[in-house]
Order: C-alpha cells, then sequence, then structure tokens
C-alpha cells in the first residue's frame, strides 16, 4: 500500500525527559529548564543591568511570540534568533557581541536538550524492522540544525533514512504543506504512496492529510482526534505498534 514511511521526531522517534533538567524557581513555580545553566553567560553580558526578573519576562515574552509566528506563517524561527532578540530587547545594542552570544546560549541550551533525548530500543527496533519493507524519511520540526542532525545521528538507526528534514534547515515548519512537499520530492513519490506518522494531532495529521499522504497518529492516552482535524488512518499509542499493524493491515 505505501512504499515510504515518513516518521516525526521528537514524541514519535525519540522521547526527551525534562527531569534531567535544573529546576528553577519562578512567579510561584518550580520550573525544569535549561536556563539555568545559560543565566552565567547572560549575567557576566549585562553586569550591573542583569536582573534574573527582567531576563525571565523578556525571554518567557520572546517565546510566546516566536510560537505565535510559527503557528500564524508555517515557518521555522530557530534557537539562535530567539536569543538574538531577547538580548536586543535586554540592552545589548553590539550586533556582533549579540550573535556571538546569542550562538553561546544556543550552545548551552541544546547540549542540556541533547543530553535528554534519546531513542527507545522498541522504537528503534521498529525502525528497523520498517526499513526491511519500505523506505524511510524524518520530518522534525525542531528549531536548531546542528543538534537536530546530533540527535538523529545519537538514535543509531540514522542510516536507516534516506531523507531526513529539520525544519531549522528549511525555515518551514509543519504543518505547511511546503515542508511536506519537499519531503515528497525527496522521496520522488507521490502524497499517496506516503504513510507520515506523527504525535501531533494539527502539525502531523493535519499536515500530511492536508497534501494527501495518509497518516498515523500516536495518541498515547486514547484521546480522540481535536474537533476540525482531519481523521488519522490509523491510530497507535507508539511507534513501535507500527510494523505489526502494517503487516496484519
Amino acid at each position: 500500500m505505501f512504499k515510504a514511511i515518513v516518521l516525526d521526531l521528537f514524541d514519535t522517534l525519540v522521547n526527551w525527559d525534562p527531569d534531567g533538567l535544573p529546576v528553577m524557581h519562578w512567579k510561584g513555580r518550580d520550573i525544569r529548564s535549561t536556563v539555568p545553566w545559560i543565566l552565567p553567560k547572560v549575567n557576566a553580558a549585562l553586569g550591573a543591568n542583569y536582573d534574573l526578573d527582567v531576563f525571565m519576562t523578556i525571554y518567557s515574552a520572546v517565546y510566546e511570540e516566536i510560537n505565535h509566528e510559527r503557528e500564524r506563517d508555517g515557518v521555522e524561527i530557530t534557537c539562535f534568533e530567539r536569543f538574538v532578540r531577547t538580548l536586543q530587547r535586554l540592552g545589548l545594542d553590539d550586533n556582533s557581541e549579540v550573535e556571538r552570544l546569542a550562538e553561546e546560549l544556543t550552545r548551552i541550551h541544546m547540549r542540556g536538550v541533547r543530553n535528554v533525548t534519546s531513542a527507545p530500543a522498541a522504537r528503534k527496533d521498529a525502525v528497523r524492522r520498517l526499513a526491511e519493507r519500505y523506505r524511510l524519511g524524518l520530518l522534525s520540526n525542531f528549531d536548531d540544525s546542528k543538534t537536530g542532525w546530533e540527535i538523529m545521528a545519537d538514535t543509531g538507526v540514522k542510516d536507516k533514512f534516506e531523507a531526513i528534514i529539520i525544519s531549522a534547515d528549511l525555515r518551514l515548519r509543519k504543518p505547511n504543506p511546503k515542508i511536506f512537499e519537499r519531503m515528497l520530492a525527496m522521496l520522488n513519490l507521490a502524497a499517496r504512496e506516503v504513510l507520515f506518522v506523527g504525535d501531533t494531532p494539527h502539525h502531523d495529521v493535519g499536515g500530511a492529510k492536508a497534501v494527501g499522504m495518509s497518516a498515523a497518529w500516536i495518541s498515547r492516552h486514547a484521546l480522540p482526534i481535536p474537533e476540525g482535524v482531519a481523521q488519522p488512518d490509523y491510530i497507535i499509542r507508539d511507534l513501535a505498534e507500527l510494523p505489526d499493524l502494517l503487516e496484519n493491515s
């Protein structure tokens, strides 16, 4: 039925465990975040102007602003750009210094993300089984190209994928149809020949269905598909279930 299977990355092939991140207390809440690791660099750059509450307020506002732009425009805005905007709003006006520091903060943040991200053995086994019958692709919304590719290498099954797209490379983001169409072009297949597998109803299922792909939704808690999103062709609780499902369908 299908010639290729295309997977999402986070919460589909890999998990990330926020319990491995440090805890910070802000606005009455304990938050698992990489922020405690980047604060010494921010403090050194701002000197006497450093204020934790001001930094967190601006950083949080920039984060929300970028998420809004991503959803509105279907574009990827990188982690580097998030730090650039934050530093500029904190009053740093030397562009070369802002970019240097933003890159340092990005690398610190992304090392933390990578360190708490891993692929469960059952999912890696599923990839190997799928690769025996189908061509494989991977399409991920992730805001740092370098770390996205490193996480793929960390899985140990990167070589099973003939087409990989990290959204930061294209500056496009699911559910933008252009990023799905790029994947189809890389595979040189028609949409009807490809099954997309992911955990987010709007980005993964809705995006894939909008360009004519079939879709498998990973719904860990057996929840119904949200209203207004196209129905998936398959519903599973984990990628590990997919090989048997396809073999028996």
